[in-house]
């Protein structure tokens, strides 16, 4: 799956526990009627991928979606959902949605030079 648009926030790195678990947020604003604020988080060596982005950057994000299972001390099960990146790249301006840039008119006129008069009406 991919979330694309355009960087609201790049966090930075936090380390957890004694084993030393990395983890870094970056936000991502969708481009489109209803703009979505999705963060998505990069963990252990993937935290280094957020190195050359910056706020205001138009970039796709390939991401995991997670969900992990809790049982709390008064064994309620609770449900818990992440977002988690695993790779990003820069996109030009103008190239959101994941749709190609639209062609000029004129590259849809007939190859050919014929004028009206030297086609006949067959239908085949």
């Amino acid at each position: 799956m991919e979330v694309q648009g355009k960087i609201k926030m790049v966090g930075e790195t936090q380390t957890f526990g004694s084993n030393g678990f990395r983890k870094r947020e970056v936000v991502v604003t969708t481009e489109e009627q209803y703009p979505q604020h999705i963060m998505v988080e990069f963990v252990q060596d993937k935290t280094d991928l957020l190195n050359n982005y910056q706020v205001g950057q138009n970039v796709k994000v390939s991401i995991n979606l997670r969900g992990r299972e809790w049982v709390n001390p008064q064994g309620e099960t609770k449900y818990f959902n992440s977002i988690q990146g695993w790779r990003i790249e820069s996109v030009q301006d103008g190239a959101q949605g994941g749709m190609p840039p639209v062609a000029p008119a004129e590259a849809f006129q007939p190859a050919n030079n014929l004028n009206e008069e030297d086609h006949d009406d067959l239908p085949f």
